[in-house]
């Protein structure tokens, strides 16, 4: 959507859940207004927030040194008020109120069409910054917060290989991932997992032991198998319960990693997209831009429709999948 509303304060929010480089993102914005001479609002809890009228101005002290810190300063919520129209209402007042002539909201897909539906009914301009850890967003190659969480992932991965080849054990290894598998297929990788188990490329018990099977059959003393909780955190250990009624050969034991990997200081990665991101999306607001997100594709700015953005996602990498397959023999 472009605009030729002059914009001259804008306001920032954070939500759903948090996510490793919201703190950068936030920065960035915050630097940019104050670059391009506008002011700049932080609106905490999200869009609770919005409906509270729980804002404040910020300017450069107020996000000194954060750029390394992970979760969000401006704290996170998920608001169900603000999925009714009363509650939106609320919003766009105080937004009116405040003097806020646009939005950056930094967050996942309900972010994403609860901005849709806001600029939509009330006409101020929104443009959507990803932060999410489950790299789940069509118009974009990665996601603020993604590289950090499989970093974080691979680390512990790392880690629990040591203990497992100590005892001839098969562990299940659980990552968040609500409906996406691209933190396990990735760390899986990294860390030389003998299994990933995704929701978009569903493996049933019987390949899975197979699997097993054959490193059993060349006496590994260990196996490793990621499991993507798809929605259903604790899933690894109805997994793992089943295998082990059929299969003996390893002491089997789980570790769900959750909200582990929503935590932490961003990798460089993430610093930097989510620093080129915020600068840039205080850019197009002023160009007249909104109604989307900006994302990255092939290294290059990338503005897409909300719709589009939070449409069936289509970005999961088949090619991930068979180098895994082949590095596991």
């Amino acid at each position: 959507m472009n605009s030729n509303r002059a914009v001259k304060r804008i306001g920032l929010l954070t939500s759903g859940g948090d996510a490793p480089g919201m703190n950068a993102a936030i920065r960035a914005v915050v630097r940019a207004c104050m670059y391009y001479k506008i002011e700049a609002v932080g609106i905490y809890r999200g869009y609770d927030g919005l409906i509270a009228n729980d804002m404040k101005t910020l300017d450069s002290r107020s996000v000194a040194s954060i750029i390394h810190r992970g979760g969000t300063i401006l704290k996170s919520a998920r608001s169900m008020e603000f999925k009714t129209p009363e509650g939106r209402i609320k919003a766009a007042e105080n937004c009116r109120m405040a003097g806020i002539d646009a939005l950056v909201i930094i967050g996942g897909d309900g972010t994403f069409r609860g901005g849709l539906v806001f600029q939509q009914e009330h006409g101020i301009p929104v443009v959507g910054l990803p932060g999410t850890i489950d790299n789940d967003l069509n118009g974009t190659d990665f996601t603020i917060g993604y590289d950090t969480a499989v970093n974080t992932a691979a680390h512990a991965i790392d880690k629990i290989r040591d203990t497992a080849s100590s005892h001839n054990r098969l562990f299940f290894i659980e990552v968040m991932g609500r409906d996406s598998g691209q933190i396990a297929m990735r760390a899986s990788i990294a860390a030389g997992a003998e299994a990933t188990m995704i929701p978009e490329r569903p493996m049933n018990v019987d390949e899975l032991i197979h699997i097993l099977e054959k490193g059993a059959g060349r006496k590994k003393s260990s196996s490793l198998v990621v499991v993507a909780e798809g929605g259903k955190p604790g899933h690894s250990i109805d997994l793992a319960k089943e295998v082990t009624d059929r299969f003996e050969y390893y002491d089997t034991k789980v570790t769900i990693l959750g909200h582990l990997l929503r935590g932490g200081s961003p990798t460089v990665s993430d610093r930097v997209l989510a620093s080129r991101l915020g600068v840039v999306a205080v850019e197009y607001l002023l160009k007249g831009i909104s109604g989307g997100m900006i994302g990255i594709v092939n290294n290059r700015i990338n503005f897409t429709p909300f719709a589009e953005a939070t449409g069936n996602v289509s970005n999961f990498d088949d090619e991930m999948l068979r180098i895994a397959s082949i590095l596991s023999v």
